[in-house]
């Protein structure tokens, strides 16, 4: 999976030259859908990742918080020991540390460590040319041929679907490289409104394409504001999409309304029918606690699960600690439309 001379440039043909029909699994490029077998922890939960057939861990390494470390070779040991301990999913994005996360998770993943893991990058581009651009710099910087999930970045707004199903859209390059091998499975993410991710469904079955993941906010104060674990997660599971967790602290908003502890956080999050809870990890001391949330994990009871949403009730009315349904802080795509292409 080592990057060699780099492959030609991406592809021009169409969603209907390249697959026939708009389909998430194109037949001519099935052997790239292949499930991959990866070494497992006794530590770690692991779970089948949607139709995929792909089985992954069930806590995934966040990609910006590896990224932000003032030595790379900070980021690079953190990324090797999460792996080490059985983390295998790994979660990136074209963006995230104008490109510095990719660069240091292509580092980490050399000698051996790139077969150990589900790769997963994001692409901003709502074009098909910016896709593709995108692409080639992910591929470039991650050190590999192929990227096992290469997901639509920052679904946020009621157009994004347009922009993204529109003739010569993103999803025409993604079909395309799907086809020819340079990545896997396809998904989308989103953090603002469930009506968008929701909207992004209906697009899909218009089109006759169904998503291999979608990614979305899951915390223990979604339930109260815009939820997503109850609007979106049905829709997911019925369609049969793999469920990326995100947002679990709210990038350490919710732990700051002092109603939840991260432990708790986490098992909320794992107690949900989702593949994986994506965190973030920027210390030794925080891949342990995600560690200890693994080991000590039995999923909450009816019960147990109405004593904390009750508990962050009053926190979570109007949003105020989840700021990225808010506010555009966590809006990359907002403060660079120049992205989106």
């Amino acid at each position: 999976m080592e990057r060699r001379s780099f492959l030609k440039s991406a592809t021009a043909v169409g969603i209907a030259a390249a697959t026939g029909s708009m389909t998430s699994q194109p037949a001519a490029a099935a052997k790239t859908s292949a499930a991959t077998t990866r070494p497992e922890s006794p530590d770690m939960i692991y779970r089948e990742l949607g139709q995929t057939g792909e089985r992954v861990s069930a806590i995934g390494l966040g990609g910006f918080h590896v990224g932000k470390q003032q030595d790379a070779n900070e980021s690079i040991r953190l990324i090797r020991q999460s792996i080490d301990r059985g983390i295998t999913f790994m979660d990136n994005c074209w963006d995230y540390n104008n490109g510095i996360s990719e660069v240091r998770m292509g580092q980490a993943l050399r000698d051996g460590y790139r077969s150990k893991v589900f790769l997963m990058t994001k692409m901003d581009g709502r074009t098909k040319e910016e896709y593709n651009r995108q692409l080639e710099e992910s591929l470039g910087r991650l050190q590999t041929d192929v990227i096992d999930l290469v997901q639509f970045h920052e679904i946020i707004r009621m157009e994004d679907p347009d922009r993204v199903f529109a003739p010569g859209g993103a999803l025409e390059a993604a079909v395309a490289a799907k086809q020819a091998g340079k990545i896997r499975y396809i998904g989308f993410t989103g953090h603002k409104d469930p009506a968008v991710h929701l909207r992004m469904f209906e697009f899909a079955q218009k089109h006759s394409f169904r998503f291999d993941t979608v990614q979305m906010p899951v915390n223990v104060m979604d339930a109260h504001f815009r939820s997503f674990t109850k609007e979106v997660i049905p829709v997911a599971l019925k369609q049969g999409t793999g469920i990326l967790a995100m947002k679990t602290f709210g990038d350490n908003y919710i732990l700051r309304s002092k109603t939840v502890e991260p432990i708790e956080a986490l098992h909320y999050g794992l107690t949900q029918p989702v593949s994986v809870v994506i965190t973030g990890i920027d210390s030794t001391a925080v891949l342990d606690q995600a560690i200890q949330a693994t080991k000590t994990f039995k999923p909450l009871t009816e019960t147990q699960i109405a004593t904390l949403l009750d508990r962050t009730r009053e926190a979570a009315s109007e949003g105020k600690f989840e700021l990225f349904k808010t506010t555009n802080h966590f809006d990359g795509t907002a403060a660079n439309p120049k992205w989106l292409g």
